[in-house]
C-alpha cells in the first residue's frame, strides 16, 4: 500500500476546508448536510471524516482557518484591510455569501445558541481582539495614531465598524459607497 505523505494529507485538508467554507457559507450550518458535503468536495463521508472527527469539527476548523486568516492580516495590515477585502470578496461573489462573511454569520449563530462552541470560540476571538491591539499600538508608537483616544477604545471602534459592516453585506444590502465609508473609519483612527 502506497504511503500517503504528510503533504498530500495537508493538501486534501486544505481543498475538504475550502469546498466545506463555501458549502457552509452557501447553506448555514445545518443546511450542509452530510450530502452536500460530499458534493462540494468530490468525497465520500469517509474521506472527509478521516480528516474531520465530525460536521461540528468540520466547521470549527474552517472558522479557526478564517480567523488565522483574519489575524494574519490584522497583524500585517490592520483590521481595515480585513474589512476591504471582505468587501472585496462580497463584491466579487456575484450575491452568494462567500468566505470569510458566510463563516462570520455562522460564526455569531453558533455563538449565540451553543454554549460549548462559544467556549471553544472564546480564544480565537481572543487572537483577533490582540491582533488588532497590536497593531494600532504599534501604529501609535509610530505616530500614525491619534493620541486623543486609548488604543482599547480605537480597538472597540474598528471592532464595532467589523461587526456593522457584516451584518450591512449580510442581510444583502449593497456595498455602495462601503469603500468610501472604509476611508473614513480609517482617517478616524488615524492623526490629523
Amino acid at each position: 500500500m502506497p504511503r500517503v505523505s504528510q503533504d498530500q494529507l495537508d493538501a486534501r485538508r486544505h481543498e475538504i476546508l475550502a469546498a466545506a467554507r463555501g458549502c457552509f457559507a452557501r447553506f448555514g450550518y445545518e443546511g450542509a448536510t452530510v450530502r452536500r458535503l460530499e458534493e462540494a468536495t468530490g468525497l465520500s463521508r469517509g474521506a472527509i471524516f478521516h480528516h474531520f472527527r465530525d460536521k461540528d469539527s468540520l466547521f470549527l476548523a474552517v472558522a479557526e482557518d478564517d480567523a488565522a486568516a483574519m489575524v494574519a492580516t490584522v497583524r500585517r495590515n490592520g483590521l481595515v484591510q480585513v474589512m476591504r477585502d471582505l468587501l472585496e470578496q462580497a463584491r466579487t461573489s456575484d450575491g452568494d455569501t462567500a468566505g470569510w462573511l458566510g463563516s462570520q454569520l455562522e460564526v455569531s449563530r453558533r455563538l449565540r445558541t451553543d454554549p460549548e462552541f462559544a467556549k471553544r470560540w472564546a480564544e480565537r476571538s481572543a487572537a483577533i481582539a490582540e491582533a488588532t491591539r497590536e497593531r494600532l499600538e504599534r501604529q501609535h508608537e509610530a505616530g500614525v495614531l491619534r493620541d486623543d483616544v486609548e488604543v482599547e477604545v480605537l480597538t472597540q471602534f474598528l471592532e464595532l465598524a467589523y461587526d456593522g459592516m457584516v451584518l450591512h453585506l449580510a442581510t444583502g444590502r449593497p456595498a455602495g459607497e462601503l469603500s468610501r465609508v472604509l476611508d473614513v473609519v480609517e482617517e478616524a483612527v488615524r492623526r490629523p
